[in-house]
C-alpha cells in the first residue's frame, strides 16, 4: 500500500506506528497509563511539588497526544488507501459480474435458439419420414403397375403368337387354293387384303408392346 520499499526505514516506521496505534486501543494500554498516572501523583508523597509533577505529566501527555494523533492519522491514511483499493477491486468485480451476467443472458438466448432449431429439425425429420412413407407407397404402386403391364405384355404376346398361327394357316389355305384353282382372283385379292390387315394389326400390337416396355 505504501510507495516505499518494504525494507526501507520509512516502511518500518509505518509498521511500528501501526502496531503502536493498535496497542493504544488495548486493555494493556489502559493498565499501563493508569499505573503511570497513579505513580506520577505518588511522587508528591516523596517531596516533589505537585506543580512540577503536573507540569511534567502535562508535557508528557501533550507529546503523547501529538504522536498518537500522528499515528492515528497514519493508520487512517493507511486504511483509506486500503479502502480505496478495495473499492477499485469491488468495482472491477462488479464489472466482471455484469460481464458474466451479459454472457449468461447471451448463453440463455443461444440455448433458446438451439432449442428452436432442434424443434425445427424434429419437424423436418417427421416430414421427411412422412415423405419416405409416401414414396414407399408410390414405389409399391409402381411395382404393381409394372407387374400388371408385364402380364398385359405376356397376354399380348400370346395373342400375337395365336394371330401368327392363324396367319400361317391362312397362308397355307391360300396356297392350297392357288394350287387347286387359278380362276378365282377375287378370292385371292380378298385373302391378300385380309393378310395385309392382319399384318397391320400385328405391327400396331408390337408398337404397343414396345411402348409398354419403356
Amino acid at each position: 500500500m505504501s510507495n516505499f520499499p518494504s525494507n526501507s526505514p520509512i516502511q518500518k516506521l509505518e509498521k511500528a506506528a501501526h502496531r503502536v496505534t493498535e496497542g493504544v486501543g488495548s486493555i494493556w494500554s489502559l493498565i499501563i497509563h493508569t499505573v503511570l498516572f497513579v505513580g506520577a501523583f505518588c511522587l508528591v508523597f516523596f517531596g516533589i511539588p505537585l506543580d512540577r509533577v503536573l507540569l511534567v505529566l502535562t508535557t508528557i501527555l501533550s507529546l503523547e497526544a501529538i504522536y498518537l494523533a500522528i499515528f492515528i492519522q497514519m493508520s487512517v491514511n493507511r486504511n483509506t488507501l486500503a479502502i480505496s483499493d478495495a473499492q477499485k477491486e469491488i468495482e472491477e468485480i462488479a464489472d466482471d459480474v455484469e460481464g458474466i451476467a451479459e454472457d449468461v443472458e447471451e448463453i440463455a438466448e443461444d440455448v433458446e435458439e438451439i432449442a428452436d432449431d432442434v424443434e425445427g429439425i424434429q419437424e423436418d425429420m417427421q416430414e421427411i419420414q412422412e415423405d419416405v412413407e409416401e414414396i414407399a407407397d408410390d414405389v409399391e404402386g409402381i411395382q404393381k403397375d409394372v407387374e400388371e403391364i408385364q402380364e398385359d405384355v405376356e397376354e399380348i404376346q400370346e395373342d400375337i403368337e395365336e394371330i401368327e398361327k392363324d396367319v400361317d394357316e391362312i397362308q397355307e389355305d391360300i396356297e392350297d387354293i392357288e394350287e387347286d384353282s387359278t380362276e378365282d382372283q377375287k378370292i385371292e385379292a380378298k385373302e391378300a387384303h385380309a393378310i395385309t390387315a392382319i399384318q397391320t394389326i400385328l405391327t400396331q400390337l408390337q408398337r404397343e408392346i414396345e411402348q409398354l416396355k419403356k
